[in-house]
């Protein structure tokens, strides 16, 4: 793997993805904060050389460099999934292609649904710590300690300086943001009433499909990393209604706004 993240740096450096600070992914539904950056480059992912390809009709799958904030960021507009068929080790190769770049810093957005009825569709979630339901590890795979340590530590997983500015942003902005747990499952089918029960229980805040592997690979590679979950849809077991998947992608778009302020605010104090 390690020659292969070298070769798609390479290729991404004669593209002139130069000396980057921060790494975004960008959700489902998510794609608006492309229209804030000075876009200096931008790669489609089937001409970059041993990426995947995205392959959601809602993730467009094109890699972006440019500045947002006075920073250099490379950003990607739509990610991977294993509900698509990909490994764990695919789904976070582009992590450790924006590592080998030269970032230090990654956030990461998603779509997902509230399992607290506390929290409200088209209101965000700061991810403080997750739970991950997807089967196995994005580091279980030999060879893995030529990259990085095989152990990694996961007691604080998301940077806690940053949360701290995301709060600090989102009062001084008047946005909702709750800080809460999310649990990130395969998909693609949606929950059952049970299994929105069993993840209340075990204590989830919010459910997705993605953002875990992304994470506990930027940890492997001791990037500072932070998630954002905009809350598309609320999944009370008791009163569930069948979820119409351009409902979510519409609440997405909504509250986009509000993760577009955090995030650009964030990024100036970096």
């Amino acid at each position: 793997m390690k020659k292969y993240i070298e070769e798609t740096a390479n290729y991404l450096t004669s593209k002139g993805f130069e000396t980057p600070e921060i790494g975004i992914i960008l959700g489902t539904g998510l794609g608006q904060l492309t229209n804030e950056i000075e876009i200096l480059q931008e790669v489609s992912y089937n001409h970059i050389p041993n990426f995947p390809t995205a392959t959601v009709e809602f993730h467009k799958g094109k890699l972006i460099y440019g500045k947002l904030a006075g920073k250099k960021v490379i950003v990607m507009q739509g990610r991977f999934h294993v509900y698509e068929g990909y490994s764990l080790q695919d789904v976070t190769y582009p992590v450790r292609v924006m590592k080998q770049l030269g970032i230090n810093t990654l956030l990461v957005s998603n779509a997902s649904g509230a399992i607290n009825l506390g929290f409200k569709k088209g209101e965000l979630m700061l991810i403080e710590d997750h739970i991950n339901l997807q089967g196995s590890s994005p580091l279980a795979f030999k060879g893995v300690e030529t990259l990085g340590e095989r152990f990694v530590d996961m007691s604080a997983p998301y940077n806690v300086e940053i949360n701290s500015k995301f709060k600090t942003i989102a009062k001084t902005n008047n946005i909702t943001l709750h800080g809460g747990v999310y649990a990130s499952v395969v998909g693609p089918q949606l929950e059952t009433r049970a299994e929105y029960r069993m993840l209340k229980t075990i204590g989830a805040d919010a459910v997705g499909m993605s953002t875990v592997p992304e994470v506990i690979v930027a940890n492997h590679l001791k990037l500072k990393v932070a998630a954002i979950s905009v809350l598309t849809d609320e999944c009370d077991p008791d009163h569930l209604e069948p979820v119409d998947i351009a409902d979510i992608i519409a609440n997405a778009s909504k509250a986009e706004p509000n993760m577009i302020t955090l995030f650009k605010a964030l990024i100036e104090t970096l």
